[in-house]
């Protein structure tokens, strides 16, 4: 049987912790940064992780997480 394709947007966006939990970058930090506030920017540096009802959705999309 031949290899499961992987969703190529998907793997870019999310990545699987060792816990199986998935992890995503924060939306935000891109530009316009001036009006946000120092504490607000260092949150969004921060890894996410998504709620379990998402995960289920993303790991979908990622045959080999």
């Amino acid at each position: 049987m031949p290899k499961m394709k992987t969703r190529r947007a998907a793997a870019k966006r999310y990545s699987v912790t060792g816990s199986g939990k998935v992890k995503y970058k924060k939306q935000g930090m891109r530009h316009i940064l001036s009006k946000k506030s120092t504490k607000r920017k260092r949150h969004l540096r921060q890894a996410g992780i998504l709620s379990p009802a998402e995960q289920k959705r993303a790991k979908r999309l990622l045959p080999y997480s």
